[in-house]
């Protein structure tokens, strides 16, 4: 990448998987598309620095580390596979509804996603992974159809966590890649 810098121009492919994990190993599982990317808006939190103070001013300083945080995506709607997942919903009924009810296990999950780049002309793609979140309840909005279109999305808000590896990771970033195709692949080689 050239020495001139960065700017974002696209996001992409927001997939997700089941997350596990067994004596400090993480396993990911169930690793799925989870609807037409819209917009992602990650929000990570942290906690204060630690100053010591001596001879009236800062001596040393501990900075703020992770302590959790939001990722909301924007989508054009669920698929319905991936609903049940991050819902933790039972299998589809044999109407083809989708229960909300006491036999809902919302389940921790891996989530990821693409970036596209551009520096000095040339465009990169990057895959991000949140590598533990949890899926807050979903809203549903609509409105009628008028004289034109009204496209109209969905946002999925999820909790971010550390994970439960040894050193607690909670993001993981890869390569800037020459294609969208190969950026996906390594996404979901990191979920699955």
């Amino acid at each position: 990448m050239a020495a001139v810098g960065k700017v974002t121009i696209g996001f992409s492919k927001p997939y997700i998987a089941k997350y596990t994990v067994s004596q400090g190993v993480i396993t990911y599982t169930d690793c799925q598309k989870l609807a037409r990317g819209v917009s992602v808006a990650a929000s990570p939190e942290s906690s204060d620095n630690n100053n010591f103070y001596a001879d009236n001013i800062v001596a040393e300083t501990d900075s703020g580390a992770f302590t959790g945080g939001t990722v909301t995506y924007t989508v054009d709607g669920l698929l319905q596979d991936a609903e049940k997942l991050i819902q933790g919903l039972p299998a589809v009924d044999a109407d083809g509804f989708l229960n909300y009810d006491d036999d809902q296990a919302t389940p921790y999950l891996g989530t990821g996603f693409i970036i596209e780049t551009m520096s000095d002309g040339v465009r990169y793609w990057t895959p991000v992974v949140f590598t533990k979140v949890i899926a807050g309840q979903i809203e549903t909005n609509a409105e009628t159809e008028g004289e034109s279109i009204d496209w109209q999305t969905q946002e999925i808000p999820f909790t971010l966590f550390k994970d439960d590896s040894a050193k607690h990771c909670w993001k993981r970033v890869g390569g800037e890649m020459a294609s969208e195709a190969e950026a996906e692949a390594a996404l979901i080689a990191a979920l699955s």
